[in-house]
C-alpha cells in the first residue's frame, strides 16, 4: 500500500487483515456533527451489494458534543448479532482516538483525518493507518462552516467506497433516495462522495485486504428498527387509543404509531381520525388513559421504559386485580434510576414480571426481531382481550432504535381479532342465570364481561380495586377472596396455553448441556453456540419468547445436566425467574451475563462458556466494549 501521507509507514509485526464481506467496521464520531446518516448511508449500501449487515448506533445521551459510535457487522453468512472486536476504524473523534486504536482488532486498519499529523504516541505496529485529509478537503471545497461539518461525514463514505469497493452506484442511488424532493441537495452529496473516493483512489492500493463483494445473501429481507415495527404491530392489531409520556427509548415506538395511523386510520370521506393520542402528565396518568379506554372497548397502549414501569405499577396491579385489559412497551434502557438512558439492557425482567404489590404475575412477550415486534405487538391485543389482563411487551434499545435486519412482515387480511369473552346485547338478553363478572363459567379462569352501555339494564357492574365477590360486590371475606386469587392462578396456567412457545435449537449430537436466552441476545448466542460446535462443544438452545414459562422450558431444564442462561443484566432476573416459578434447583443454572450497556457479543459467550465448561466461575466482563 502506498500513500502521500506524512506519516511514514512503520514496520508491523502482524499481517494486515484479508476478509470479504466479513468484518466488523466502526465509526467514532462526535455527537450532534450529522454523522448518523452518513453512516446509515454506508450501512444500507452494504445492505443494497446484497451482504447480510448490522448496524448499532451508540450514543449519549446529551444533545451534541460527547464520543459517538456506529458499529456496522458484515456477515456473509448472516451472522446479526454483535462478534466483539472491530477491524476497522473510522476515526474522525479526537477524544476518543485513543481508545479507538487500542480497541482495533491486530491486523486492523485504522482510517483517520491526516489533515493534522496524528500523534507518534497513538500508533500501533500492527495496526494499518490510512490518513485521508478530510478537514483540508472541506475547507479548500467549502465556505459555509455547516457545510463543512457535514460534508466531510459524505467524504469518508467516498472513501470507503474505493477502500472497500463499494458499489459507487449504490450510494448515488442511496443519495437520491435520500434527498428526495430535495433535488438540490443530491448533486453537493454525490460531488462529496466522489471527493473521497477519488483522493483514496489517488492515493492508496485500492481496495483493501478487507473488502466487499456483491452477493444475493439477503434475499427480501428487510432493514427496520423495532420501534418501527412495534408500532405498525399496534395499528394492525386494532389499537385506536395511545396515552403516553415521552421517554428514551420508547418515544419513536408512539411516533411511528401516529404515523401509520395517519396513513391507515383516517376515515378518507371526512378525512376524520380514527385514533386517539394523548401526552400526558407523566407515566402513571398515561396509562391509566389507556386502562380506561380499553375498560371501554377500545384497544389501547402505552409505552415506556424501566423507570415509567416503576411509576406505571400501581395501575397495573389494578387492571391485573380488575381484569381490564391493556398493552404496556417496556423499550429497556440501562439502570436503575435514571441509569444510562440511551444504552440497552435486559433488566426490566422482574419488575415487569411482578409489577406492583401483593402477589401480582403478568404476561410478558420477549421479541428478537423487527418481524417478533410486529407480530407480537398485533397479538398483545387479542392477548390482552382473551386473558383480561395487562400483556408487556419487553423490547429493548437495541432492537428498538437500531435497523435490524429482519424477515418481511406479513400480515393475513382475513384474520379477526380476537375480543375474548365480551357478552353482547343479545347474550346477556338471552342470559338466563344472573350475570357475574367474577364467576368462571368454564374453570378456565376467565370470566364473561361486558362493556359500558352494551345493554339497558343487564350486565352492568362496578369495576373495583378492592376484594369483591363473584359479582363485583365489595367484600372483606377472606374466602371469597382466596377464591378470587385462586382464580387468578387458575387463569395463569390457561395463558401458558396462549403465549407463543419457546424455540428449540438442537445441536448436531446429544448433549447433556443446555443454554438458555432471549430476545436480543439471540443472534450473539447462535452464532457463539456456532464457534463452540467448531471447538467440539456441543450445547442445545432454547430461546424463551413469553412469560409465564410452559412445561416445555422446565423439560429442557429437566433432561439437562446444565444450563447456561444468558441475559444482559447483573442479577440474572431471567435465571431468577426460571427458578422460582420453575422450581428449579439454582445449581443447575449458571448465569452467563453482561450488563455495560452494549449489546452482548459472540465472542464473549462463546468465551465464557468454555470458561464455565472447564470448571471456572463465570464471570460478566464490566465494561470492557471491544469482547463484550
Amino acid at each position: 500500500m502506498s500513500s502521500t501521507n506524512s506519516t511514514m509507514p512503520r514496520p508491523r509485526a502482524v499481517k494486515p487483515i484479508e476478509a470479504v464481506n466479513d468484518f466488523v467496521i466502526r465509526f467514532a464520531n462526535v455527537n450532534g456533527t450529522g454523522s448518523a446518516s452518513a453512516n446509515n448511508m454506508f450501512a444500507k449500501s452494504v445492505f443494497r451489494m446484497g451482504i447480510p449487515v448490522s448496524p448499532k448506533n451508540i450514543f449519549p445521551s446529551n444533545i451534541q458534543g460527547l464520543p459517538t459510535w456506529y458499529e456496522v457487522r458484515i456477515s456473509e453468512r448472516g451472522y446479526l448479532g454483535r462478534r466483539g472486536g472491530v477491524d476497522i476504524v473510522v476515526g474522525v473523534n479526537p477524544q476518543s482516538m485513543a481508545r479507538d486504536i487500542e480497541e482495533l482488532e491486530p491486523g486492523g486498519y485504522f482510517i483517520y483525518d491526516n489533515t493534522k499529523p496524528l500523534d507518534l504516541r497513538l500508533m500501533r505496529d500492527d495496526v494499518q493507518f490510512i490518513g485521508v485529509p478530510f478537514t483540508a478537503i472541506c475547507l479548500q471545497e467549502y465556505t459555509n462552516p455547516r457545510q463543512r461539518q457535514l460534508f466531510k461525514n459524505v467524504i469518508y463514505v467516498g472513501a470507503l467506497s474505493a477502500l472497500l469497493d463499494i458499489e459507487f452506484s449504490v450510494l448515488c442511488d442511496l443519495v437520491g433516495e435520500q434527498f428526495k424532493g430535495k433535488e438540490k441537495l443530491v448533486a453537493p452529496n454525490i460531488h462529496a462522495l466522489e471527493l473521497g473516493y477519488q483522493y483514496a483512489r489517488e492515493h492508496y492500493q485500492c481496495p483493501l485486504g478487507i473488502r466487499l463483494e456483491r452477493r444475493d445473501a439477503v434475499g427480501d429481507r428487510i432493514l427496520m428498527e423495532g420501534n418501527t415495527a412495534l408500532g405498525l404491530g399496534a395499528v394492525y392489531g386494532g389499537a385506536t387509543v395511545a396515552g403516553w409520556y415521552p421517554i428514551t427509548p420508547s418515544t419513536s415506538m408512539v411516533e411511528e404509531f401516529e404515523k401509520y395511523a395517519n396513513r391507515l386510520r383516517i376515515d378518507p370521506g371526512t378525512g376524520q381520525k380514527k385514533f386517539a393520542i394523548a401526552q400526558a402528565e407523566d407515566e402513571l396518568a398515561a396509562i391509566g388513559m389507556a386502562i380506561g379506554a380499553c375498560w371501554n372497548g377500545a384497544r389501547a397502549f402505552t409505552a415506556t421504559s424501566g423507570p415509567g414501569v416503576s411509576l406505571m405499577s400501581e395501575f397495573l396491579g389494578l387492571a391485573y386485580f380488575a381484569e381490564v385489559p391493556v398493552v404496556l412497551f417496556d423499550i429497556q434502557r440501562a439502570g436503575p434510576s435514571t441509569g444510562m438512558p440511551t444504552r440497552t439492557q435486559q433488566s426490566d425482567i422482574l419488575a415487569a414480571a411482578y409489577a406492583s404489590h401483593g402477589d401480582t404475575k403478568h404476561v410478558l412477550l420477549f421479541p428478537a426481531s423487527p418481524k417478533e415486534c410486529f407480530e407480537m405487538s398485533a397479538d398483545s391485543f387479542d392477548l390482552a382481550d382473551r386473558l383480561q389482563t395487562p400483556i408487556i411487551v419487553l423490547s429493548d434499545l437495541d432492537l428498538g432504535m437500531n435497523d435490524n435486519m429482519s424477515d418481511p412482515l406479513e400480515w393475513d387480511d382475513q384474520r379477526s381479532y380476537d375480543r375474548g369473552k365480551v357478552f353482547n346485547a343479545q347474550e346477556l338478553e338471552e342470559l338466563e342465570e344472573r350475570f357475574g363478572r367474577y364467576v368462571d363459567v368454564d374453570g378456565d379462569g376467565i370470566c364473561y364481561r361486558t362493556l359500558p352501555g352494551t345493554h339497558a339494564t343487564k350486565g352492568s357492574f362496578f369495576t373495583r380495586g378492592t376484594s369483591r365477590d363473584e359479582y363485583a360486590i365489595y367484600t372483606e371475606d377472606g374466602e371469597v377472596y382466596e377464591r378470587n386469587m385462586e382464580r387468578l392462578l387458575l387463569k395463569w396456567e390457561t395463558a401458558k396455553t396462549c403465549v407463543p412457545a419457546p424455540e428449540l435449537f438442537e445441536a448436531q449430537q446429544a448433549t447433556s448441556e443446555g443454554v438458555i436466552f432471549f430476545g436480543t441476545s439471540t443472534d450473539s448466542t447462535l452464532e457463539a453456540l456456532d464457534l463452540l460446535r467448531d471447538e467440539g462443544l456441543h450445547f442445545d438452545g432454547l430461546r424463551i419468547r413469553a412469560f409465564p414459562f410452559n412445561q416445555q422450558v422446565s423439560d429442557f431444564i429437566d433432561r439437562h445436566e446444565r444450563v447456561f442462561v444468558i441475559e444482559q443484566n447483573r442479577d440474572g432476573q431471567l435465571r431468577k425467574l426460571l427458578i422460582g416459578e420453575c422450581e428449579i434447583n439454582p445449581r443447575k443454572l449458571l448465569l452467563l451475563n453482561y450488563f455495560a450497556g452494549m449489546p452482548i457479543t459472540a465472542r464473549f459467550i462463546r468465551d465464557q462458556i468454555r470458561l464455565g465448561v472447564k470448571g471456572g466461575s463465570v464471570v460478566p466482563l464490566h465494561g470492557k466494549s471491544k469482547d463484550a
